[in-house]
């Protein structure tokens, strides 16, 4: 069996489509068929089947998409052993980290990985909790920070989690907005406000419209944003109040003020890994560098701040 085979046919299970694994891929969704059906023949079993127009794994193909992304998993620690054998950790390690988690967990982690230890290089991708946990599985990526608290993704027994923080979900709003000094807020106060919303499904908005709804509200939103500097910039300039995780709020950089919420909302944020073979030396430092940088009491990088 072709390695780069069984990893298309692992980014079928992991991706759902053709066109979805071809644009992973690089290729034509014609070239990822065909090359599947190599793979049938290569097994001598049917791996795929087609419902209307689209195709979905046999049991056989499920089967065999799983069981081969250990055995991929198995050979890229290998590879990398084989290169780095007696050296320091080495090669490429491919870290996807969501939007509030790149400036203060992954680049402290990054810089000081490249301080450290040279001959290992990481690549920094953007990756939303709804997103890298696929990517993770597909094997797009080695390592990612993320949430646990995304409902629409359940883990399972292919993914190992290391903690790393707990992160508050918070109040901004402007400076001298009437619920600064107010100490914790209820959001049922604030039904009358116009909020700035993440993009539609992304965490944060389906979070933040929970939360409104569960004060018995339907939020007036007036923007959306996928960049949280945007977000934050609209906020200072009066025109709108949001919700955003601790880690998102930089009190250096803009005007705003924070409030906790009358009922605390945190989530939880881990590294994970795919389970299988022990993980290689390169991705072994990278978690421990996680660790160290978000150790016990560094969770709590933002609090509630007043700006009058």
């Amino acid at each position: 069996m072709n390695p780069w085979r069984l990893r298309l046919l692992t980014q079928l299970d992991a991706l759902g489509t053709v066109r979805a694994v071809a644009q992973a891929a690089n290729l034509s969704p014609s070239s990822v068929s065909q090359q599947l059906a190599v793979l049938e023949t290569e097994t001598r079993t049917q791996l795929l089947e087609r419902t209307g127009r689209r195709v979905r794994l046999t049991s056989a193909g499920l089967i065999l998409a799983r069981r081969a992304r250990v055995i991929l998993d198995h050979m890229d620690g290998v590879e990398a052993e084989l290169r780095g054998f007696g050296e320091e950790p080495a090669g490429l390690v491919r870290l996807g980290a969501f939007q509030s988690a790149i400036h203060t967990m992954a680049v402290p982690a990054v810089t000081r990985l490249a301080r450290e230890h040279p001959h290992l290089d990481v690549e920094l991708r953007e990756l939303e909790p709804h997103a890298s946990m696929p990517a993770l599985r597909a094997g797009d990526v080695d390592v990612i920070i993320t949430t646990t608290d995304v409902d629409e993704l359940p883990l399972g027994p292919d993914v190992d989690l290391v903690p790393l923080a707990t992160d508050r979900i918070l109040l901004v709003v402007p400076p001298g907005h009437h619920a600064v000094g107010r100490g914790a807020v209820d959001l049922a106060a604030l039904s009358d406000e116009p909020w700035a919303f993440d993009m539609p499904q992304s965490y944060m908005a389906n979070l933040a419209l929970r939360l409104c709804r569960q004060a018995r509200f339907e939020p007036r939103v007036v923007c959306r944003f996928s960049n949280y500097m945007m977000t934050l910039q609209h906020v200072e300039a009066g025109l709108s109040i949001a919700l955003l995780p601790g880690l998102a709020v930089d009190h250096s950089r803009y005007r705003v003020a924070t409030r906790e919420l009358a009922t605390p909302v945190t989530r939880n944020i881990t590294a994970a890994i795919r389970r299988g073979a022990p993980p290689r030396a390169a991705v072994r430092v990278v978690l421990d560098v996680l660790r160290d940088h978000t150790a016990p009491g560094s969770a709590q990088l933002r609090g509630p701040r007043d700006v009058r």
